[in-house]
């Protein structure tokens, strides 16, 4: 399964989520996991202060790269998880205007939403579903920003190894 991550300028919340994504499933042959952005600038570093509060996790994206969201990748995708509801609409106006395949949209969801909806849990009319951005915000905010992040990604995985869709070499 090929789950792409996107943000705004892929060097916050999406590069902390593939760096969560793939410290969780390290031992999982079938997954590939990547991020881009939005509004990126081509190869960007991740933001310094994502880069701390992993590595205090023990998960180094030091090495990360942002990257331009591409049509090639929005195909490529089996799964595309934002981490907002306007990221989401945009991504899916973008495949209705220049893929014109309406059905591709079905695999957009907010990371939330995904967790949520995998969970079985009832999303109520005001959960917001939106991962804030930490851009410019002080430390705590990228550490709660992790948290959730991290939070919403185990949800996730538990389910998808509920369902087998994760296959490992342990």
């Amino acid at each position: 399964m090929n789950i792409l991550l996107v943000c705004t300028g892929n060097t916050c919340r999406s590069s902390m989520a593939e760096g969560i994504f793939k410290y969780m499933l390290k031992d999982a042959r079938n997954m590939r996991i990547s991020s881009a952005g939005i509004s990126a600038f081509e190869g960007d570093k991740a933001n310094e202060k994502s880069i701390n509060v992993l590595k205090k996790k023990g998960i180094d994206i030091s090495n990360h790269r942002a990257r331009q969201l591409t049509i090639h990748m929005i195909q490529d995708a089996d799964l595309i998880l934002t981490m907002t509801y306007s990221h989401k609409k945009l991504i899916k106006d973008y495949i209705l205007k220049n893929l014109g395949d309406a059905s591709l949209g079905n695999k957009v969801f907010t990371l939330k939403e995904y967790a949520y909806l995998i969970d079985d849990e009832i999303i109520s009319e005001n959960c917001n579903l939106d991962i804030a951005d930490p851009f410019g915000m002080d430390y705590s905010v990228y550490e709660q920003t992790m948290i959730e992040i991290e939070k919403e990604i185990q949800k996730i995985i538990n389910n998808m190894n509920d369902r087998g869709a994760i296959g490992s070499d342990r």
